[in-house]
């Protein structure tokens, strides 16, 4: 039961991330427009947004790692090394989305879509490899 409901947890977290992401999107076009370099810097500026939101919920809410300092840049390091896969489905899923029906809700869906599938490799990865509280 305890690993389900880290699931459960972890599950929540990456819909949390998903709105971070996707919502921060929507605010730069939104702020900015939606032309042709400013989807791509949307795409950029959601991730980070995301990635931060997402880092700092997996290390304190649901792995509960206690790493700090040196640990703590090296572990961010490699969660954002093993993330570089993760985020390439991502951009890819959503991106396809984009050019296939050139629509702002699609590519949104896309991005969803993405992040999901993403989150879900992430979640065995990080499980593996960041997140296993040994030494950096």
């Amino acid at each position: 039961m305890p690993h389900q409901n880290k699931i459960l947890k972890y599950a929540l977290a990456a819909l949390a991330a998903t709105i971070a992401n996707i919502g921060t999107q929507w605010l730069v076009i939104d702020a900015f427009g939606a032309g042709a370099w400013m989807i791509y810097i949307s795409v950029l500026i959601g991730t980070g947004v995301g990635l931060a939101a997402k880092f700092a919920m997996d290390k304190f809410l649901i792995f509960k790692d206690p790493a700090g300092g040196r640990k703590a840049v090296a572990q961010l390091s490699l969660y954002i090394a093993t993330g570089v896969f993760t985020t390439i489905v991502f951009w890819g899923i959503e991106l396809g989305f984009h050019f296939a029906y050139s629509s702002d809700i699609m590519r949104y869906a896309g991005g969803v879509i993405g992040l999901a599938v993403g989150y879900t490799l992430k979640y065995v990865i990080d499980t593996r490899y960041v997140f296993r509280h040994r030494q950096f």
